[in-house]
């Protein structure tokens, strides 16, 4: 521990602490913790980790990897009572298991100007089964109030050195000061990897002679680090992202190779050649790849015989669409069977996409399979070939030069389109006859949704028109869904509640193919708006594509992450008599995000009896680093701005 306290003590003496009312030194409670209740650089935050440390070392005595760990935790108000429950994750497989030692808690209170406290008891600490993989030991700190600071502690033993103790640096509430102290024998080496945007404010490194020993006189020695960092915002989700494991701030580790004392070497991080190679020959990917035996009578003449590539590999698309059904399960490493799923027609990820493989490859399409990782589950590692990190599996048609991405999973999905969930970034495409490289993950047209609207006043000064709606790509997708998902005067009734202040008299849907990469639909409505004395106060966007800002948080630090290019546009005709004449109507208003990232129009213009309203604005990057959210928090304010308060008033000429 010398080191650390080194790096503490050089912490203290050049550092000048903003809220120095908190000890965040080390884990004493003092009298400034308990009776500070506001945390000044988060007046939202409901709880605080004011210390914390971990220490991870392989024993001397049973060679297991121990993890200590120990917390001061401040309850600011009765919104952080949930952070009153820790749980512990213990990793287990059908021989082995990791435990929990040594858990100590203590609640600390200031009643009547006298601190209090209060030790959590054994008979409060509980463990049950999480899933196949893990299970949790949990127990919820005593006597609990408003100003409450807890300090606990406890030892994760692990005999599984494969996973060496990640240690979150972040998490959903602020930390003042967080300690990582690891201390790693040369016999294991590790692929250390800094997670997130954050920075360390500090690192130290020492070497450490013999640390471990054997009976039969084998040494090793350790390399010791000590992370700090300091400082630590709250991680808070918002809309447009992937998990929030992709950039909470965290070291994580994955096992290169271990040396034993007698001289074997073993090696389990491989390079893409070696993962290639096993993917070829694997049970479940390789050997399910090319097999043609179950699928030559699969498809009908009208198909094989189609001279046309294109047509030919979208009517297999099709079938496989049409024919098979995805059972919600990925498993794209595990079971994976051609043959039972053409036999009970429903199958998991790899298997629909296979089958979808291997037709094509019989008919002459060139066909590679990408592995990929859905945007629940994170971003693979680029840094070295981690297979586990993937989820999914799609398939890549090239076909006259052009390549398309494919997943038969979805029938609702149109060709070279997949799931909203592949939308990750990257994914590993496969090419058995030569090697692996990384693809972009990206759609190739832009998404876009479309409102026309017609109206004409009438004397009794209603409106009645007609509203088109037209989309494509993922919009057509969520639409689609919605409509040949649901009874059609159900999804008729959708509009009319969703939609109170307007009339919906009769709806036509021009899109009778559910994949296809348009939806077209229309709606005959009448219209009253706000009449007082002789002007008549219209909404002009009686359809809105934002009624909210999405974006709320001071600042962001992860990407905003769309998915896709997305375009929006709304017009507007309004017919009125002679009688009429326009008194006012919205500005016209032109913004753009920097770097053509994005741009804002809207126009109105007068010509005769009518007046015509043209509001457009798209996203021209499907993914945008953190340095944009202030400018798209402006530019989403001002498209929400349009949308809820402008006004077109006629007024009754005299």
């Amino acid at each position: 521990m010398k080191c650390l306290f080194v790096v503490l003590a050089l912490l203290i003496t050049t550092t000048t602490y903003s809220q120095t009312t908190f000890n965040f030194e080390d884990a004493i409670v003092t009298r400034g913790d308990l009776e500070t209740n506001v945390y000044e650089k988060d007046s939202t935050a409901n709880a605080l980790i004011i210390f914390e440390l971990g220490n991870s070392y392989v024993d001397k005595n049973n060679f297991r990897l121990k993890t200590e760990i120990k917390k001061k935790l401040k309850i600011l108000n009765k919104n952080g009572f949930n952070k009153a429950t820790e749980v512990i994750y213990l990793y287990t497989n059908k021989s082995n298991k990791e435990k929990v030692l040594d858990v100590n808690a203590t609640t600390h209170n200031l009643e009547n100007g006298e601190v209090s406290t209060v030790k959590l008891s054994k008979s409060e600490i509980f463990e049950e089964k999480y899933n196949d993989r893990y299970s949790i030991v949990k127990f919820t700190f005593p006597n609990i109030k408003e100003g409450s600071v807890v300090t606990f502690s406890y030892t994760i033993e692990s005999p599984f050195m494969f996973k060496y103790k990640a240690w979150e640096f972040q998490s959903d509430i602020p930390k003042l000061f967080s300690v990582y102290r690891t201390s790693i024998p040369g016999n294991w080496d590790y692929h250390a990897k800094l997670v997130g945007h954050l920075k360390l404010f500090q690192t130290e490194q020492s070497h450490e002679s013999n640390c471990l020993q054997t009976g039969s006189g084998g040494t090793a020695n350790c390399a010791n680090t000590v992370y700090v960092m300091k400082d630590i915002p709250a991680f808070i989700q918002e809309d447009y992202m992937t998990t929030k494991e992709n950039y909470l701030s965290r070291i994580e580790y994955e096992l290169k190779t271990f040396r034993g004392f007698d001289g074997r070497v073993n090696n389990y991080s491989k390079s893409w050649k070696t993962v290639n190679t096993e993917l070829k020959t694997d049970k479940n990917i390789g050997r399910q790849l090319g097999k043609s035996s179950y699928t030559k009578t699969l498809l009908d003449d009208s198909i094989t015989s189609e001279s046309d590539p294109l047509k030919k590999a979208s009517a297999i698309f099709k079938y496989v669409q049409n024919n098979y059904t995805w059972n919600t399960k990925y498993n794209i490493f595990n079971a994976v069977s051609v043959k039972n799923l053409i036999k009970n027609k429903s199958g998991n990820v790899s298997e629909i996409n296979i089958l979808l493989y291997n037709l094509l490859n019989e008919v002459g399409i060139d066909v590679k399979p990408i592995l990929l990782s859905t945007r629940p589950n994170g971003l693979p590692t680029k840094l070295y070939p981690v297979i586990s990190d993937f989820n999914y599996l799609i398939v890549q048609a090239t076909i006259d030069g052009k390549s398309y991405l494919l997943d038969a999973t979805d029938d609702f999905l149109s060709f070279g389109q997949i799931p909203f969930r592949c939308l990750n970034q990257f994914g590993r495409l496969f090419d058995f006859k030569s090697d692996s490289k990384w693809i972009d993950i990206e759609p190739d047209k832009i998404t876009t949704i479309q409102h026309k609207v017609n109206l004409t006043l009438n004397d009794d000064d209603t409106f009645s028109g007609n509203i088109k709606t037209t989309t494509s790509g993922y919009q057509a997708l969520r639409y689609k869904k919605r409509y040949f998902k649901n009874n059609p005067e159900d999804y008729f009734n959708t509009y009319k509640n969703t939609y109170s202040n307007i009339e919906f008299l009769d709806y036509q849907v021009e899109t009778d193919d559910k994949t296809n990469p348009r939806f077209i639909e229309s709606f005959d409505i009448s219209y009253t708006a706000n009449t007082i004395n002789d002007k008549i106060y219209i909404d002009p966007f009686l359809i809105k594509f934002f009624t909210e800002n999405p974006f709320k948080l001071q600042e962001r630090s992860y990407p905003i992450d769309f998915g896709y290019k997305d375009a929006f546009l709304y017009t507007l005709k309004i017919d009125f008599s002679e009688n009429y004449e326009i008194l006012d109507k919205p500005s016209e208003l032109k913004l753009s995000l920097p770097n053509n990232k994005g741009s804002l129009i809207l126009t109105t213009k007068i010509d005769g009896n009518s007046i015509m309203l043209f509001f457009k604005f798209n996203f021209s990057g499907a993914i945008y680093d953190p340095s944009y959210y202030e400018s798209l928090k402006q530019f989403m304010s001002t498209i929400v701005d349009v949308q809820n308060n402008s006004l077109i008033v006629l007024k009754k000429k005299l």
